[in-house]
């Protein structure tokens, strides 16, 4: 059981450094490679072999959810695991569908963190005990929340940005997209939750524990 070429995609220099440092103090496993972008990712993937992949969601350009669709394509038995600050309730059960062989968030415990990457360096998944939990508890429990999933993965991403509060012109700047291109993935959610306005969405989100 070994990890000896592990690749970070995070945008976040200090983040990527202090992640490394906690990896180097596990046995057998290496930080190799690191990538700042999701297209630099995916680049690096298809000209070298990793044992594992350490993903977040939000990065400038392509999300970590579209960049592991478009990974999984290239790479399919590639381990990933997400490392993110949104909470499992948002992003985890769309993680998995995409591909995704664990599912965390930055606030985890390091120990947990590197028991999360030992299962995944025996061909295992890793699901959170929480989330293990909420989806026992969710079976044969159609909600609202079913309806998300009609959404794309950067659909889902603007509509937990516009409801947590943010503007067309902040989460452009954000995604590094146009004000018109949020506005269409605006429309998109709109029409496909039969909505008619931001509060409308606000208030789903809410409901459904998305933000």
């Amino acid at each position: 059981m070994s990890l000896k070429k592990i690749i970070i995609a995070d945008d976040h220099v200090i983040f990527r450094e202090g992640l490394k440092q906690v990896i180097s103090s596990a046995e057998n496993m290496v930080v190799t490679d690191e990538a700042s972008t999701g297209q630099e990712l995916l680049q690096k993937v298809q000209e070298n072999d990793y044992d594992l992949v350490i993903l977040d969601i939000s990065m400038p350009g392509r999300n970590g959810l579209d960049t592991l669709v478009e990974l999984k394509k290239v790479r399919p038995k590639l381990p990933v695991l997400i490392l993110s600050m949104h909470p499992e309730e948002q992003y985890a059960l769309r993680a998995y569908k995409s591909g995704a062989s664990g599912y965390m968030t930055k606030g985890s415990p390091v120990s947990e963190l590197l028991d999360a990457l030992r299962k995944l360096a025996l061909g295992k998944k890793y699901v959170s005990a929480d989330l293990a939990e909420a989806m026992i508890c969710g079976l044969g429990e159609p909600t609202q929340i079913e309806i998300q999933h009609t959404l794309s993965n950067r659909e889902y991403q603007v509509l937990c940005m516009i409801a947590s509060g943010k503007t067309v012109g902040s989460i452009a700047d954000e995604l590094a997209l146009s004000a018109k291109t949020i506005s269409t993935y605006r429309s998109h959610i709109l029409r496909k939750l039969n909505m008619k306005n931001n509060s409308e969405m606000t208030r789903f989100a809410i409901e459904n524990c998305l933000v």
